[in-house]
Formats: structure tokens, C-alpha cells, sequence
């Protein structure tokens, strides 16, 4: 069974496959500081998390997506702070153009579903 959380024609939020938890790309505010914006994204990955029985505990997976590189020290001190000491996910890092120029941080996460 596939479920779908929070559709429209382009996208899903979150889709649900047995027991994988897949998020659509999340960012924050454009504008704000990469610490805020990554605070935001992660505030976002708990609560559709959450939502389709998964946690931070159970991160399978992160990619993401910075607008500079030059940011990724900052990023990753919001990071560190939010994952779970003994959870952390596999993780890959990367520079992209993002949707705006005023995104600086994207973060996509796959996760089990809690059993």
C-alpha cells in the first residue's frame, strides 16, 4: 500500500511505501539566515515524521542541498544539534541552485516507519 500525505498535482509531502517513510524536499523561509533556514526544514522533517509514524530516531537516510557551500559549517551546527546522539542518518552533502535565490539549504530524508 502507497499513501500519500499532503498532495497536490506536482508533489507529495510525504509518501509512505510498507515500511519507508519518503519527504519531498524541505526548506525554509527565503531569506532568513542558513541556521534558520535549516531549523525550519528540521522542525518540518519532524512534524511529517511524526505524522506518518516515523521520528528522527528512525532516519534512514538525509540529502541535502546547500545554496553555497560556504554555509555548511553553519548548517551543520543546527544540524549536529537536532539529530538524535546514536541515530544519525547515512548523509550526503552538495551545492545547487535551489527553487529561489533566497534558499540556502534544502534537506530531503527517507526514514522507517516506527514499528
Amino acid at each position: 500500500m502507497i499513501q500519500r500525505r499532503h498532495t497536490n498535482d506536482r508533489m507529495s509531502q510525504s509518501v509512505t511505501h510498507k515500511s519507508v517513510v519518503y519527504l519531498a524536499g524541505q526548506v525554509g523561509t527565503p531569506g532568513n539566515s542558513v541556521a534558520e533556514q535549516t531549523r525550519e526544514c528540521l522542525e518540518q522533517i519532524e512534524k511529517l515524521l511524526e505524522e506518518a509514524g516515523s521520528s528522527t530516531k528512525h532516519m534512514l537516510q538525509a540529502i541535502i542541498w546547500m545554496a553555497d557551500m560556504k554555509d555548511f559549517a553553519e548548517m551543520n551546527e543546527v544540524w549536529d544539534a537536532w539529530v538524535p546522539k546514536g541515530h544519525a542518518p547515512a548523509r550526503a552533502t552538495g551545492s545547487a541552485d535551489l527553487a529561489t535565490p533566497g534558499h540556502k539549504v534544502e534537506v530531503i530524508v527517507t526514514a522507517a516507519v516506527a514499528e
